[in-house]
Order: structure tokens, then C-alpha cells, then sequence
């Protein structure tokens, strides 16, 4: 079952990889169907814990509701009530910005995602993810 990962497993490249190509025609073009919510939740949760592999750490909080949240970046960690540092959006901004079809900044510029804090802006140095 794609997307099926204990928050605490290492992530399969290829099944990310693998859950990303599912959703990339819809990431690519606005005016195709959405994913089914199993493959849409897959895709973003596998990309979303590959970001907290890659860039290990505590100091920035990625929300992506109602899926996944993850802690990454290395820096000073966070333990209680609201991180200081918080990046959030909607499941297909992210996907954009996991994939390489988004930039960050721009994303942020028009709306799309919040960032607060000092270091949010740094998960940019992160992406893609992967390019599809």
C-alpha cells in the first residue's frame, strides 16, 4: 500500500518517487481530476517525511493539513505550544513546491503559505524534493 509509513521509518526513495508520479499530471495541470484523497495523502506524506530525512532537525515545523506535519532543519528545538518557526499550506501547494514546479518565495508572495519565524524561509534551500 503506497504511502503506508511509520512516522519514524526511513522513507523508500522510489516509493516516493512512485506516490509523486501518481499525482504530477493534476501538479502540472489545474484542469485534470484530483487525485484519489489515499494517492493525494500518500504523495504528500512520503515527500513531507523525506523533507524531515534530508534536512534533519527540530527548528521549523512544515504543516501540510489535514496530512502531515514534520519537524526538520537543524537549529534550536522546539517542545512546546506553537513552534517559533512554521511553515504551512494546502496538500497541492506543497506538492508543488516538493516537486520543483514552485518556488517557495512565490508561493509565499501570493498567499498560498505562511511562514513564520526567523528561519521558516530556510526549508527552501531543501527543495525539490523531487522533480517529476
Amino acid at each position: 500500500m503506497i504511502g503506508r509509513v511509520a512516522p519514524g521509518k526511513a522513507v523508500d526513495p522510489a516509493e516516493m518517487r512512485s506516490a509523486m508520479l501518481v499525482v504530477g499530471d493534476w501538479l502540472r495541470d489545474g484542469t485534470v481530476d484530483a487525485p484519489a484523497r489515499a494517492e493525494l495523502a500518500a504523495a504528500v506524506r512520503l515527500s513531507a517525511r523525506t523533507l524531515a530525512q534530508i534536512a534533519p532537525g527540530a527548528s521549523v515545523e512544515v504543516r501540510v493539513p489535514p496530512f502531515v506535519a514534520v519537524q526538520c532543519i537543524q537549529g534550536p528545538r522546539h517542545t512546546r505550544g506553537t513552534p517559533p518557526n512554521v511553515v504551512e499550506m494546502d496538500p497541492r501547494t506543497w506538492l508543488l513546491l516538493a516537486s520543483g514546479l514552485e518556488d517557495l518565495a512565490h508561493a509565499v508572495g501570493d498567499g498560498r503559505v505562511t511562514a513564520s519565524g526567523s528561519r521558516a524561509a530556510e526549508v527552501a534551500s531543501w527543495l525539490p524534493i523531487v522533480r517529476i
